[in-house]
């Protein structure tokens, strides 16, 4: 399964911004800045990332429920793999 070039597109300037948000995080600690600040940080870095995890799970799901398959074709997402990608960013 390929996923949506568009979706993935806005993922990955999610992403970058996380990254951006993780080397303030670095230079805050680096710097001695206080622990809240440091941890509130350190949260929106976490929740950007999930974020962006929980994107990519959509548009596949999306993808996987619009798209027509072959009666002899295996399903690319399957209940299982489902809960599984889901408790991977809980």
């Amino acid at each position: 399964m390929e996923l949506d070039p568009e979706q993935m597109a806005k993922v990955s300037n999610r992403l970058k911004r996380a990254q951006g948000q993780l080397a303030a995080v670095i230079r805050m600690i680096d710097e001695g800045t206080g622990c809240e600040d440091v941890v509130t940080q350190l949260a929106a870095v976490s929740k950007a990332l999930d974020r962006a995890g929980f994107a990519i799970i959509a548009s596949g799901m999306q993808q996987c429920l619009t798209r027509p398959q072959d009666a002899d074709e295996e399903p690319t997402l399957d209940v299982a793999k489902l809960e599984k990608l889901f408790l991977s960013l809980a």
